[in-house]
């Protein structure tokens, strides 16, 4: 495995805010969908099973790749893509897969890979919470595990309650994973790459009861503030640093499956999901969002 890249920056917390009468509709693609990354370039991928489809700055949509099962998905230094599946898959840059980037996490195979964060110092980390039919929600089996730069993979935490959204603060010293499940978010202290420490609580959100309701995935701005697509709830959890919750945004979707920065000033929140969740029949919307004083961290293909 070739060793992977990216570009990071520092961080402190402030209050965000958003127009939110500038939500709008951005594209449609088939069904559910969830994976949101952008290239260089401006151009949004999203994952709606089968396919993932790139969606240019205007809107338009073209299918890029048919993995089978995408979810999670980023882009490397070199260009080629990394996409969450059964296995994280390892895909070119005109969607052909190119092999497998991990396909264990630690001593154990995967089952259904969800999302993907790249480690500043190489390799990356992903979530591997189990299947939904076999009970993965309702059953503590979720792993969070790392693939290093030469391909070997480590159990980085397990017996979780389907963790979901990930990523690594800038510096890549904290390690944050949504733990849908228990409609909570999780901080580990990173040790070293793929080893961390105690696992604690940075915020419970609100909603859940009956519904189901749980954070799915999350970004990053500059200022380290954290905004998590919550599924089920409609809505944007903005989080700071210390994991007080700032500010509800909307998402558009009931079922709000990812969000990802985007535009020339990295000042649009873009939401992926669906209308009525991931067993809708529905076509799957991706809203865009302005959140003006807010820049979203750049995680972009080194040179």
């Amino acid at each position: 495995m070739k060793r992977f890249a990216v570009l990071v920056g520092l961080f402190v917390s402030f209050t965000v805010t958003a127009q939110d009468d500038s939500l709008v509709e951005f594209a449609r693609v088939h069904r559910f969908c969830e994976g949101a990354v952008f290239d260089a370039d401006g151009n949004l991928y999203v994952s709606h099973r089968p396919f993932v489809s790139k969606i240019a700055p205007d809107g338009t949509v073209t299918r890029w790749a048919e993995p089978g099962h995408p979810n999670g998905h980023k882009i490397l230094a070199d260009g080629t893509h990394l996409v969450a599946d059964r296995q994280v898959l390892h895909l070119s840059a005109d969607g052909n897969v190119l092999g497998t980037a991990a396909d264990t996490c630690g001593q154990y195979p995967t089952r259904e890979t969800n999302d993907i964060s790249l480690n500043p110092d190489g390799g990356f980390y992903f979530t591997d919470p189990g299947v939904i039919a076999e009970g993965a929600l309702e059953r503590t089996i979720g792993r969070v595990c790392f693939a290093s730069p030469d391909g070997e993979t480590r159990l980085v935490a397990d017996g979780l309650s389907y963790p979901n959204g990930i990523v690594v603060r800038p510096g890549g010293r904290t390690l944050v994973v949504g733990e849908f499940g228990k409609n909570r978010v999780l901080e580990y202290e990173v040790l070293a790459p793929g080893e961390v420490g105690e696992m604690r609580v940075l915020v419970e959100l609100p909603g859940g009861g009956d519904a189901l309701s749980g954070p799915d995935g999350m970004a990053l701005d500059t200022n380290g503030t954290l905004y998590i697509a919550q599924y089920g709830q409609q809505k944007i959890q903005v989080v700071s640093v210390d994991g007080e919750l700032l500010q509800s945004l909307p998402a558009g979707n009931l079922g709000a499956s990812n969000v990802a920065f985007g535009g020339e000033n990295m000042n649009y929140l873009y939401t992926t999901g669906g209308g009525a969740g991931v067993v809708s029949d529905g076509p799957g919307i991706i809203y865009r969002l302005e959140v003006p004083n807010a820049t979203g961290l750049k995680i972009l293909p080194g040179q």
